[in-house]
């Protein structure tokens, strides 16, 4: 599709009527991104649709550039732009893992700044928090959807924000599945995600006693925990067996090295993205990235091949892109011209 001026400039005059564009922006916070109205179902439909894009390269997206003040934390400039859905921005999130427990403040927190794509100016800043945990679980339920359809088991590692949502969106997805099984280094956060989660769900959640019997148990599963250089390796690769699907969103963390190596498909979400963490140390320097089959989006596009037999071992490793952040934050920003939700500031 040719994406000429002519293409945005509708656009462009809808939300001009509201916002004094050059001008003014839009603040959004977390409670009105949280309540503007997007369901998990669109934010399915967003990301599903970015993902298409990003597998047919009609997307800009340099690969992430961050700063490092301590050794556990990470502070990630995330630009994109995603002509199809008229989408171009830049997020800023850091993740500090001490913070509950040091501060009584949340791991991770940042905004996103939207531009108009003919003119260039911001026309909106929000928290991105939101957005984030929703387009992060929607990547890894799509993918784990397109390679692994009639699972009847998930398993969901990391019982945080990240994995309440994973839990909540990939019933929507996995149309078969009839168990999750959950678990979290701290007892106490898998059984706050089962008595949360479970009213809002029919598939039933299930406490698990230790990784091992996720692995033996699941045919698919996930890790939402921390990024770490120095692997946990909670998974041991001996409890991995031929025909499952793990979709991981922290990388090579909890999961056995050895298993990312052995896989007979190894799919990642941006191989940018993937080859800038190799180089940074966060795969062993003797072996480096594992030979990537080709990117989530790509799947997601019809372009290349998802599971062909049901031995295959595959991993999916997803650790997220600037791409599914503009998308959302676009569908937020219309919502709020839309509603009149937001607060207009002067530049």
């Amino acid at each position: 599709m040719n994406y000429d001026h002519a293409y945005f400039e509708k656009d462009r005059e809808h939300f001009a009527e509201k916002l004094n564009v050059g001008k003014e922006i839009l603040y959004i916070t977390r409670e009105e991104c949280e309540n503007i109205g997007i369901t998990r179902d669109d934010a399915l439909n967003i990301t599903k649709n970015t993902l298409i894009s990003h597998g047919k390269k009609e997307y800009e997206m340099p690969a992430k550039i961050g700063i490092h003040p301590w050794t556990e934390v990470f502070f990630h400039a995330m630009p994109a732009y995603v002509p199809e859905q008229r989408a171009l921005g830049c997020k800023w999130i850091e993740c500090f893992p001490n913070n509950p427990k040091k501060y009584d403040l949340p791991q991770t927190t940042g905004l996103l700044i939207l531009n108009d794509v003919l003119s260039g100016v911001p026309v909106a800043v929000m928290d991105c928090t939101w957005l984030t945990a929703m387009r992060t679980p929607a990547v890894t339920v799509l993918a784990a959807a397109a390679l692994h359809p009639d699972a009847e088991n998930f398993g969901m590692f990391g019982c945080g924000v990240q994995g309440m949502e994973h839990v909540r969106f990939v019933p929507k997805t996995l149309k078969h599945l009839k168990k999750i099984y959950v678990y979290d280094v701290v007892e106490a956060a898998a059984d706050n995600l089962i008595k949360t989660v479970q009213p809002e769900i029919d598939v039933e959640i299930i406490k698990a006693a230790s990784p091992q019997e996720i692995a033996e148990k699941c045919e698919v599963m996930s890790s939402a925990t921390i990024i770490l250089k120095e692997p946990l390796c909670a998974v041991k690769d001996e409890w991995i067996s031929a025909g499952q699907t793990i979709v991981p969103c922290d990388m090579n963390t909890f999961f056995d090295l050895k298993t990312q190596y052995r896989a007979d498909k190894y799919i990642v979400d941006s191989v940018d993205e993937h080859e800038l963490f190799a180089q940074m140390g966060y795969f062993p320097a003797d072996k480096g990235l594992p030979e990537v089959y080709c990117q989530t989006g790509e799947i997601l596009a019809g372009l290349k091949e998802g599971r062909t037999s049901k031995d295959e071992l595959i991993v999916c490793s997803n650790i997220g892109m600037s791409v599914c952040d503009v998308t959302m934050a676009k569908a937020i920003f219309d919502a709020a011209i839309e509603k009149g939700v937001g607060q207009k500031l002067k530049l």
